[in-house]
């Protein structure tokens, strides 16, 4: 009996491959892109608020560094749609996918950061408990199981070689 070889992988040179890859990105940072973006221009409005000058010294502060956090976040998310278009017809693309990724990688970082950040924020401001920081914990574990752990679990768990 002969037995049926199962192919594994895909079939494709590697400039299919970066052009699969690179719409797979793409469409990943479309999705974290309209979040982080939200939540910038929100935050950007508060400063603007009469409640803003109402803030601690300490809440000013980590408003601040949220601020900057999401900045950061949005020039990484939106780093791939530039890098893409400044090297286009270049034949770098594998290399771009590379970098793209890359960026999206630091992007979802400091998006953790971002979210972690304001939610401490306004916690302190609606709640000036100090239960904040146990209900803060939480929500940033379940980030980073949804985000970090289970795919590099699965990564790890079913990947061959």
């Amino acid at each position: 009996m002969t037995q049926e070889v199962r192919r594994k992988g895909r079939d494709e040179t590697e400039e299919e491959r970066a052009d699969r890859m690179w719409s797979d990105i793409i469409q990943e940072v479309r999705v974290a892109q309209t979040g982080v973006q939200i939540l910038f221009g929100f935050l950007l409005t508060v400063v603007f608020t009469p409640k803003y000058d109402d803030l601690t010294h300490t809440d000013q502060v980590i408003y601040i560094v949220t601020v900057i956090l999401g900045a950061s976040a949005t020039g990484a998310l939106i780093g791939p749609v530039s890098l893409h278009r400044l090297v286009t017809g270049r034949r770098v693309k594998p290399r771009a996918v590379r970098l793209a990724s890359r960026l999206t990688f630091v992007g979802l970082l400091l998006l953790l950061a971002t979210m972690t950040a304001a939610l401490l924020l306004i916690l302190r401001v609606a709640t000036h408990d100090g239960l904040v920081p146990w209900l803060v914990a939480p929500v940033v574990a379940w980030y980073l199981i949804c985000w970090f752990w289970l795919p590099l679990w699965v990564r790890r768990r079913h990947t061959t070689r």
